[in-house]
């Protein structure tokens, strides 16, 4: 989306007086940020539930359990991707698309002994082949027949957290919505500037360009997610998963 240059925009003034607004402004941040560390502690500090560790998903080399997806460290981070099966790249989810494709450099998780992982909700042979398309290379399982065991019902995309305790396993954390916004730094640099996401539920002032009024995809452009397009454009392999329901 193109910004009209003269769209709205915030009144000038001397930097005296804007140095003034933001730092009362600073003063709330830091407040926030205060608040999410309390937040955090709280979240550190929350019961945990036993989950069966011998729940299988299936990888690159067949069936594994649950327990063999932390490859060996004491955390596992899953991320339930949603699926579409039978259909091509273009129409796979957008949301999950835009999120998952933050996810790159793990090392710093793995410093901390946690392992990220994708539990896509469809078939592996199928779903495995829009992770290659997509240029990722996080571990990738299809949790598609222990959906049920795993979640329970949650969904329908879920971002989970898990505890290795020797040979058992036990969830200590999940969200969904827009706590997935965790693994996202698009959106959490975009509300750092004057337009902000320029999404029409957002609490902006009268005359800011909002491209997305809630009958419009934000996360897609020309019929697909907006992630795909540097992948198409760098000439990736063609979107067709391998199936045969077009």
């Amino acid at each position: 989306m193109i910004i009209d240059p003269t769209a709205a925009a915030p009144k000038v003034v001397d930097r005296a007086t804007w140095q003034a607004e933001l730092d009362a402004l600073r003063t709330r941040e830091k407040a926030h940020t205060r608040e999410g560390d309390a937040i955090a502690a709280a979240r550190r500090r929350l019961p945990m539930v036993e989950a069966d560790p011998a729940i299988t998903l299936t990888g690159p080399n067949g069936p594994v359990t649950l327990l063999e997806t932390f490859e060996g460290r004491r955390q596992l981070i899953a991320y339930y991707f949603m699926w579409h099966t039978g259909r091509p790249a273009a129409e796979q989810c957008e949301g999950c698309t835009f999120f998952t494709s933050q996810v790159r450099e793990l090392s710093a998780l793995h410093s901390r002994d946690v392992t990220y992982a994708t539990f896509c909700q469809g078939p592996y042979e199928e779903s495995v082949r829009y992770r290659d398309f997509m240029g990722w290379d996080m571990p990738w399982y299809s949790a598609q027949d222990s959906l049920d065991a795993l979640l329970g019902g949650r969904g329908p995309f879920v971002l989970a957290c898990y505890l290795r305790q020797g040979d058992r396993v036990f969830e200590t954390y999940w969200t969904t919505g827009r706590g997935v916004e965790a693994m996202d730094n698009n959106y959490a640099l975009l509300d750092r500037t004057v337009y902000g996401r320029q999404e029409g539920w957002e609490d902006s002032p009268a005359g800011w360009p909002q491209g997305w009024t809630g009958t419009d995809d934000p996360l897609s452009a020309d019929g697909r997610p907006l992630a795909q397009w540097s992948r198409l454009k760098a000439g990736c392999c063609s979107d067709d998963l391998g199936t045969t329901e077009h």
